[in-house]
């Protein structure tokens, strides 16, 4: 009986090779679509992410003069939501304002994820020595703030925008590294990882072709995460006078720009300021209905191996 029951639990096991692994992770995305959480967060972001790419087709100039600074939509040529501080559309801002934040927010959640991923998987690899000295260094990295790490890097060479994106990038690998070795650790010990190790496969291909495939639904939920964060970070450093320089529109720099006029007209902080708090709220909302889903995926294959083993055992009676 125990040869069938380990006979099984081997098969279900070698089951979540790659190919299969694909396919459960759109089956993780569509249950995250069917849950309330995953279509509100989904139709949160898309609709930001919707006025990011299509506001910049508006005909409208951002940087033309309008009407007197902080008028508000009273006011002839002022527009929907008034004007900002120099006398330029607020509406028309915010919409061409969206996108080359969100263009770096992206790249720099690729940098967070794709070195963040890296170090997990070598470090619950390898073991050992390696294991210790990248998780170590992770933790020294995981004590430094991510504002202050990104203000060091940019205050060395200025706002470059390449160098922003590595700083807001590489200052939040160290949490993807810590997410993605926990979750790491218990696919390189499945027996399919390990028979391929034994060929003589080499590390960078087990690691591409067995171990990163397996690891699809935490990626996805590290993605959301880190974009959220990515767009927050970039949008604080926009603020603090490291992001695109004027007169380009930036919703960042328009929070800055438009503070000193609040009581005169308020949309040129909120308009910027709502924007960013939705996408925040979106994407956040959506990867938490992925990581529930994936719960709940986990645990139906869960209960799929152990009616399988009850089921040969009842066989072998």
């Amino acid at each position: 009986m125990s040869n069938k029951v380990s006979t099984t639990t081997k098969t279900s096991a070698s089951s979540k090779a790659p190919g299969r692994k694909s396919n459960a992770a759109l089956r993780v995305l569509r249950a995250a679509f069917r849950t309330w959480r995953g279509r509100i967060g989904a139709g949160i972001a898309l609709f930001v992410l919707a006025i990011v790419f299509l506001g910049p087709l508006s005909p409208a100039s951002p940087t033309e003069f309008a009407a007197a600074p902080f008028s508000d939509s009273s006011i002839a040529g002022a527009g929907l939501l008034g004007t900002d501080v120099l006398g330029r559309g607020v509406l028309d801002r915010v919409l061409h304002g969206g996108l080359n934040l969100m263009l770096l927010a992206f790249a720099a959640t690729i940098v967070a994820v794709g070195s963040g991923a890296i170090i997990g998987v070598i470090a619950a690899y390898r073991r050992g020595f390696i294991e210790n000295l990248l998780m170590r260094g992770v933790d020294m990295a995981l004590a430094i703030p991510q504002l202050v790490f990104a203000l060091l890097l940019l205050s060395l060479v200025g706002p470059q925008w390449w160098l922003l994106i590595l700083a807001v990038g590489l200052s939040q690998a160290p949490q993807t590294a810590r997410v993605i070795y926990g979750a790491a650790q218990s696919v390189t010990e499945k027996d399919f990882v390990k028979a391929v190790a034994v060929w003589g496969v080499p590390t960078r291909l087990i690691l591409a072709r067995h171990v990163l495939p397996n690891l699809t639904t935490p990626l996805m939920v590290e993605l959301g995460l880190r974009l959220s964060y990515s767009i927050v970070l970039i949008a604080g450093l926009s603020f603090l006078g490291f992001g695109a320089p004027p007169p380009s529109p930036d919703w960042g720099v328009m929070v800055n720009e438009n503070r000193i006029g609040l009581a005169s007209n308020a949309w040129g902080v909120l308009g910027p300021a709502l924007l960013l708090a939705l996408l925040a709220v979106g994407t956040n909302t959506f990867a938490d209905a992925i990581a529930r889903a994936n719960l709940g995926e986990n645990r139906g294959e869960e209960a799929v191996l152990n009616a399988s083993i009850r089921a040969t055992s009842k066989g072998s009676k």
